[in-house]
């Protein structure tokens, strides 16, 4: 694994620990493959690549943002 896949990964870990912790989403972990990371949104697992997970919990937390 790259530093910069290392990195991107931190990140997306930290964001889904977050959508996770304000119910969002009801799990998340690494996904069968080195380049996918998944996210339990509404029961179903999604297996995204690390890229599209990192877009899809940016755009969640935006939108549900407590104001």
């Amino acid at each position: 694994m790259s530093t910069d896949e290392a990195v991107l990964r931190d990140e997306i870990r930290r964001l889904a620990d977050e959508a996770f912790h304000r119910k969002l989403i009801s799990g998340f972990g690494d996904g069968p493959d080195n380049n996918e990371f998944q996210v339990v949104i509404d029961g179903k697992p999604r297996h995204l690549p690390l890229d599209e997970a990192r877009s899809v919990l940016n755009e969640m937390l935006r939108t549900n943002q407590v104001q």
